[in-house]
Parts: structure tokens; C-alpha cells; sequence
């Protein structure tokens, strides 16, 4: 199997969707078929970001093409919005209701893996879009074209917007975003994920605030004067040690991850310098802060113990999603109405072959041609997205597809491998369809939003304002480097 599916192979297939839903109304029906006619080009645009790969905030080649589609498609872009480079709204109309659509196209570390069912990596590039954040981006710009046109063929008042959101795999560029006021006027916010299945529940995730914590002490001959030197390395070793005591005295819903990025250069050296990134995550943003100040606290007695000097550089701190059934409701039925995914022969060959991979029993392909029922989640699941500072500002609803083998696991080399071929393309179109539907509910019936408004009200409380978790720090855009 070539290392990326032909382009032919990939537009060929993009129309085999299930469909079980009850007719759609004609400018839906439309709509539909406007977006496979746009398919061919943004599975184009998103192979060319999967093959980049960019890192958060050096998306630069990604961010540009994103905004250059909508750019040519009508919409006004302002780009380097909120002191982001690759940061970017695009909106097209006027009046309310405002509904945003985002986009993200940021790439992980370390995942780097060719569009093959082995274990391949590229040699060109270090990195790869395990989260799927290249069909994130691309499939959101293909969903706000299509309401775009839409709202041109249809004389509703209302403005459509892009929000290409930069850096979500921990630099946390939504939160920026909602600190300058760019959803402030919005009424509602619509946005998806690459994933194993069809799903549009109504469910939340994890608050996190993660750090950097650096570590400064005095380099010496580790051998011929080791009493001359205080090691940074045994601070990072020393209050990782206290933090993983620490984890039998903390709720059991919390999740606490750290890795060392700097630890010396030579073990005849006693390290001058070291450091160690951490993530805080719980279901409550407050919970989360209070965890996160007893790792800071580790730190300064790690610090204190080695006769070192301790510095830490708060990099992100996201809310946990808001969860709004009023929207999500309705991105479900429309979801239902799209259907799944339906796989080549070529495509199930190379499902069988990953499902091998995973080590994990019972896995059905078939899955991913099934829209999953409605559900109400009000318990967190184990992830964590900048898209939950969003939801508590305005009503937001999100949806995931089948982009990845049912069973692979995001951040995996198997999620990389399916996003660059046509299984990752055809749930791309799903979500773009999926979306593109839900917004012109929302364009169609604006009294919605004032109901889903008003639960999200209930859901924070009279009294909730706002406070973003990072304070009033700038956006980390060297937090890859």
C-alpha cells in the first residue's frame, strides 16, 4: 500500500455515506450535495496540512491556505487575532445570529507515521496529526462555505464565522481568543473532533491547567567535585517524587501527567538546569487550580531540599465543557440524518490491518457506519479542549466522526495513519455536513439560541463570570520550541 492514498482514490469514495434518516428538507437535500461537490478540494486542503504537520503556533502554512480557501470563497479575514500569528477569524453577512464555526489544524510531537496500517514513520517530519486537527480545520472551512452559500440563496440575515484556533494541544489558543472578546457576540458556537465513532452527546470533559517548572542549580565534575554542585535534575526528580505521593491524597477523578523535556547533557556534569512539564486535569476548573497550587508547592520544597532555585511559567488552564442539550439535540438529528461512514474494500483491508494493531478484542469495522444514540452526559470524560472556555461564554455543541478505525485511540500512530487516507476524508464530510445542517437550523429558527442561552445560564449560574485560568499572561508561542 503507497505510504498516502491516491487523490482518486480518496474523492472517489467520498460519497458513500449511510443514509437512514427521513428525506431532508430541499435546501438541506442542497446543501448536501453542494458539500460533496466541495469535498475534492478541502480532502485536498487537508492532506496538505497532514503532510506539514505544523506544531501550535507555528502553523503557518496551514493557517494561511485555511485562510486563503475563505478568503477566495467571500469571507473577510483577520488574521494574527488576539496576539496569535496563525490566529484567524473569517466571517461572511451581517446581523444576528451570529453562529461560529471552528476550525484547529495544530499537529502533536513525536507521532510522526505514514498513511499505512505498520508502524512507518516519515522521515521528512517529526510530527503528525494524531488528533486529526489537519480534517478538524478543513472540514469546518468546507461546513461555513456551505452555509454561506446557503444564507446568499436563501435572503436570511445572520453572519457565519470561522474561527481558526491555533495551538489547542496544549497552548490553549481558544482561551485567548475568548480573553479578547472574540465570541462575545456570538449566539452560538459549533465545532467537532476527529474520532472512532458518530456521536453528538451532550457530555463534558476535564479542566486543566498545565506548567513548566525550571529548575536552576550549579554545574560541577559529577566525579572530581560532586559537594561543589547542586543538581536541577534531582529538584525536577524530588518534586515529581512528592507528586506522586501525592496522588493517594487527591479526588480520584484527578489526572496528573508530567515529562521531563531537560535533565542535563552529560551524566559526568551535574545538570545546571532542568525542567519538567506538567498537566493538572478535574472534572472543576476550581478543583483543578487547587491541585495545581500543591504542585507548585512540591516544587518549591523540591527546590528547597536540593539547594536549588525553582521557576514556573504557567503555559495553558482550560474550563471542562459545558455541555447544552438544546444544541446538541439538535446536531444529533442532523447527524443521524448524514449518517456514517461506509468503507471501500481497499479501506476495510486497511481497517482489518489496524484493528491488529490495537491489542484489544471485539472491535466491530462496521461501527463506523453507525450514528451512536443521543446521550446525556453530564460525567466528564477523560480528555481535555480550550473549546470548554468557549462553552461558558456562549452556547456551544460538538459532535465526532468516524476518522480514525472504531478502537484507535487519539494521540496514536494509528490515528495518524487513518487521517491521511480516505477513511479520515469521508468523516471529515460527515462533520462538515453535520454542521453545515446544524447552522442553518439555528439561521432558520434564532429563537433557538435564545433557549439554548438560557440553559446555558441555568448551567453556570445567575452569578458565573467569566475569569479565563491563565491570568493575563501572554500567548505561549514558543511552548513547542
Amino acid at each position: 500500500m503507497k505510504p498516502l492514498f491516491s487523490l482518486l482514490l480518496l474523492l472517489g469514495s467520498l460519497g458513500l455515506f449511510a443514509q437512514t434518516s427521513p428525506p431532508l428538507s430541499k435546501d438541506k437535500a442542497q446543501t448536501l450535495k453542494r458539500l460533496d461537490e466541495l469535498s475534492g478540494n478541502y480532502t485536498q486542503v487537508a492532506m496538505k496540512i497532514w503532510n506539514w504537520a505544523e506544531l501550535g503556533y507555528q502553523e503557518t502554512k496551514s493557517s494561511q491556505l485555511l485562510q486563503d480557501e475563505l478568503r477566495a470563497a467571500g469571507f473577510k479575514v483577520e488574521a494574527g487575532v488576539a496576539d496569535m500569528p496563525t490566529a484567524f477569524v473569517a466571517s461572511f453577512g451581517s446581523g444576528k445570529p451570529v453562529i461560529g464555526i471552528l476550525g484547529e489544524f495544530d499537529a502533536l510531537p513525536g507521532v510522526s507515521q505514514a498513511a499505512v496500517p505498520t508502524r512507518q514513520e516519515r522521515p521528512e517530519v517529526k510530527s503528525g496529526h494524531a488528533c486529526g486537527h489537519h480534517l478538524f480545520g478543513s472540514g469546518s472551512a468546507a461546513a461555513v462555505v456551505a452555509v454561506k452559500e446557503w444564507l446568499q440563496k436563501s435572503g436570511k440575515s445572520g453572519t457565519i464565522r470561522f474561527y481558526g484556533t491555533p495551538a489547542e494541544e496544549g497552548g490553549g489558543g481558544k482561551v485567548y481568543m475568548v480573553r479578547a472578546g472574540l465570541f462575545d457576540d456570538a449566539d452560538a458556537v459549533i465545532h467537532w473532533h476527529p474520532a472512532s465513532e458518530n456521536s453528538a452527546r451532550a457530555s463534558s470533559s476535564l479542566a486543566n491547567i498545565s506548567a513548566k517548572f525550571r529548575f536552576y542549580g550549579q554545574a560541577s565534575h559529577a566525579a572530581m567535585a560532586p559537594d561543589r554542585g547542586r543538581s536541577a535534575l534531582d529538584g525536577v526528580e524530588a518534586m515529581n517524587y512528592m507528586v506522586n505521593m501525592m496522588r493517594e491524597h487527591i479526588p480520584e477523578d484527578t489526572r496528573v501527567h508530567y515529562v521531563i523535556t531537560r535533565g542535563g547533557d552529560a551524566p559526568n556534569v551535574v545538570p545546571a538546569f532542568a525542567e519538567v512539564y506538567y498537566y493538572a486535569r478535574h472534572p472543576d476548573a476550581k478543583t483543578s487550580q487547587e491541585i495545581f497550587d500543591r504542585i507548585v508547592k512540591a516544587g518549591e520544597g523540591a527546590a528547597l531540599g536540593t539547594g536549588t532555585r525553582m521557576e514556573y511559567e504557567l503555559i495553558n488552564g482550560v474550563y471542562n465543557l459545558m455541555p447544552n442539550e438544546t444544541l446538541a439535540r439538535i446536531m444529533h438529528s442532523n447527524l443521524s440524518a448524514v449518517g456514517g461512514v461506509a468503507y471501500t474494500a481497499e479501506e476495510r483491508q486497511f481497517a482489518e490491518q489496524i484493528v491488529k494493531t490495537l491489542n484489544l478484542d471485539n472491535v466491530n469495522i462496521e461501527s463506523a457506519n453507525v450514528v451512536q444514540p443521543f446521550e446525556q452526559k453530564e460525567e466528564r470524560n477523560s480528555g481535555s479542549t480550550d473549546v470548554g472556555d468557549i462553552s461558558w461564554v456562549v452556547p456551544t455543541v460538538g459532535m465526532g466522526s468516524a476518522t480514525w478505525v472504531p478502537g484507535t485511540s487519539a494521540h496514536s500512530w494509528q490515528a495518524v495513519a487513518a487521517g491521511g487516507t480516505g477513511i479520515g476524508a469521508k468523516g471529515m464530510m460527515v462533520a462538515a455536513k453535520t454542521m453545515a445542517l446544524t447552522a442553518i437550523d439555528l439561521f432558520n429558527a434564532p429563537e433557538t439560541c435564545i433557549k439554548a442561552k438560557a440553559e446555558l445560564k441555568e448551567r453556570t449560574g445567575k452569578d458565573f463570570k467569566y475569569q479565563c485560568l491563565i491570568g493575563t499572561r501572554k500567548p505561549p508561542l514558543d511552548y513547542r520550541k
